[in-house]
């Protein structure tokens, strides 16, 4: 009779009012949208979305509104960073080599737990992980415990082991007979389909391979698959919805990835007008990775100043060559190589190389999503999207180092960080 009784009462109950979620309203200094800036800008913020941005005036505030006054501040988009390596931490503490070898992998996860926490605190709010390095797919582990709230970080989408050639990559040095640890997944011909597919089937959402190498006689970098070959993997990973971003610093290389319809270059050093054309005639982005490159320099022991290293000079050239050839390019730092939570870094580097301020920040926002296909949720201050969004002091569009100034973060309408 009591199971009976309680029966008809949960079925007459009146169901529980909704909760109405939490508004807050952000005001600026200025606003930078993805696209432009705007001065007296707010952006009210429902739950997890943008409810509204605009001026002021034109905006009615909901009564009972938090709101959150940040003066001298820019508000911007969560940043996107196009190419990073979350289980790698900074070669000047441990050579790569020693880190695929001599690390386990719960080492490299409880380090990757501080690197998207510090990541996330610095102002970027969705990451492109490109190979775990050895790691196999600890970076899909990491990935679902940002999304079950259990570690800090930013939206991840993940790339898993990454493709390359055999006998192209991996430690180098050992006896041919041993079986060392390579970093990535070895594939060729007509393996290249079913290796595709373990990575998608493995978590993978984006496709990464390896289309050169420093594995020539003489160490150089020089192409390994084939066009045909890059094409098998571009044609099996648009069966399983994803896209492929090619590891390519030689001219050939970035040639035979563009034709064989990749989405994004990443590095391109050895890039050439011919090929800048070719990438934007098939509208293939560039990932530039300038701030990997002089880490490393740094390193080796350059100061920073002038005499610049032949590397550096190169990299410059290159980057400017594609953007004389009007190139999209999509903000990526190759963060790993060197400390997380300093990739506003490459921010400073694209513009000391020749981009503009908007140019470099667009980059890193608006132009980002559009290239990683995630333009309907977030890079940009618009009604609808996601409320990832962040404010530095000052005004980056004038002084980029602004970006090294993050003192507010909201992820996905959540305030992770604030004065």
């Amino acid at each position: 009779m009591r199971i009976l009784l309680l029966l008809l009462v949960l079925a007459t109950a009146v169901p529980a009012r909704a909760q109405p979620a939490e508004t807050t309203l952000l005001r600026p200094d200025r606003v930078f949208d993805g696209e432009r800036l705007h001065t007296g800008w707010v952006v009210l913020v429902s739950g997890n979305r943008i409810a509204a941005a605009g001026p002021e005036a034109s905006i009615p505030v909901p009564e009972g509104a938090v709101v959150r006054t940040l003066t001298g501040m820019t508000l911007l988009p969560g940043l996107i960073e196009g190419h990073s390596h979350v289980l790698l931490h900074p070669y000047d503490e441990t050579p790569w080599s020693d880190q695929v070898l001599k690390e386990s992998e719960a080492l490299r996860v409880a380090r990757a737990t501080v690197h998207v926490r510090n990541t996330l605190l610095a102002g970027f709010t969705t990451l492109r992980d490109l190979g775990s390095e050895g790691a196999g797919y600890a970076d899909v582990g990491v990935k679902q415990a940002i999304a079950q709230g259990i570690i800090s970080g930013p939206r991840l989408l993940v790339a898993g082991p990454a493709l390359v050639a055999t006998g192209s990559y991996g430690p180098k040095g050992f006896r041919p007979d041993w079986n060392v640890p390579l970093g990535a997944e070895e594939a060729d011909g007509d393996g290249l389909a079913q290796a595709t597919r373990r990575q998608m089937g493995g978590g993978a959402d984006w496709v990464k391979v390896y289309a050169d190498y420093r594995w020539g006689p003489r160490g150089e970098a020089l192409p390994t698959f084939t066009e045909r070959e890059l094409r098998t993997v571009v044609e099996v990973a648009a069966g399983g919805g994803r896209r492929v971003s090619a590891h390519a610093a030689t001219a050939e290389g970035m040639r035979r990835a563009v034709l064989a319809g990749v989405h994004t270059i990443e590095h391109g050093d050895g890039g050439t007008p011919d090929v800048f054309a070719l990438m934007r005639e098939h509208g293939v982005a560039l990932c530039p990775t300038l701030a990997a490159g002089d880490a490393i320099e740094r390193y080796n022991g350059w100061n920073g100043r002038a005499p610049e290293p032949a590397r550096i000079r190169a990299k410059r050239a290159s980057f400017q060559a594609a953007l004389a050839a009007g190139v999209t390019i999509l903000f990526g730092s190759d963060v790993g190589v060197f400390t997380h939570g300093d990739q506003a870094r490459e921010l400073v580097l694209m513009v000391e190389y020749g981009m503009t301020p908007i140019a470099a920040l667009q980059s890193a926002t608006g132009v980002a999503a559009d290239v990683l296909g995630l333009e309907s949720e977030i890079g940009r201050v618009r009604p609808g999207l996601v409320a990832d969004l962040i404010a530095v002091g000052g005004d980056p569009t004038q002084d980029i180092t602004a970006t090294q100034r993050v003192v507010f973060v909201m992820q996905n309408g959540r305030v992770v960080r604030e004065p």
